[in-house]
């Protein structure tokens, strides 16, 4: 079996993809988006699969999106802020290098924007961020190895959070 070398974790506006594309190139490997897979294999942006299909459909989507790439991805993979809902997708992450990309409310909001077409966010976003957070951080901090705090960071420095939490060496340095 063939699995990611660092999975990301955490919720919109963590950073998950921007740092996971930085990691990637660091480190000569691919990058993958488990939601970007989602939106492939529907055909259609995430917002209207929750609008013509409904969340359960998208989560199913997710998990089969999740299992194909930890499965069978040797890159680094960024998973969708809900992902680790799943029991199933939990087990799978168990024994991955994970890293739960912290960050606070404020940072989010700079990075996302609340208009941003974020169906869990789409009604006082930052109400349902919260709410969120309080749900899935303690299922974020379940499957991590490590965790890296975003706030006031640029990618870069995240990316070398990162490594450093997972004591991967960075070859361009």
């Amino acid at each position: 079996m063939t699995a990611p070398a660092i999975v990301l974790v955490g919720p919109p506006g963590s950073g998950k993809s921007t740092v996971g594309r930085v990691l990637a190139e660091r480190l000569g490997l691919p990058f993958r988006d488990t939601d970007a897979d989602v939106e492939r294999t529907a055909g259609k942006p995430i917002p209207e699969i929750f609008v013509d299909e409904g969340e359960p459909h998208f989560r199913q989507l997710e998990r089969e999106a999740v299992r194909a790439a930890v499965t069978g991805f040797p890159g680094v993979l960024a998973l969708g802020g809900g992902a680790v809902m799943a029991e199933e997708t939990r087990a799978l992450l168990a024994p991955l290098p994970v890293v739960f990309l912290e960050v606070a409310l404020g940072d989010a909001v700079k990075r996302v924007g609340l208009d941003a077409p974020r169906p869990l966010l789409a009604v006082n976003p930052r109400a349902r961020w919260r709410e969120l957070m309080e749900a899935r951080r303690p299922l974020y901090l379940e499957v991590a190895t490590a965790v890296a705090d975003t706030e006031g960071r640029t990618p870069e420095q995240v990316a070398d959070a990162v490594l450093e939490a997972l004591e991967l060496k960075d070859p361009h340095v």
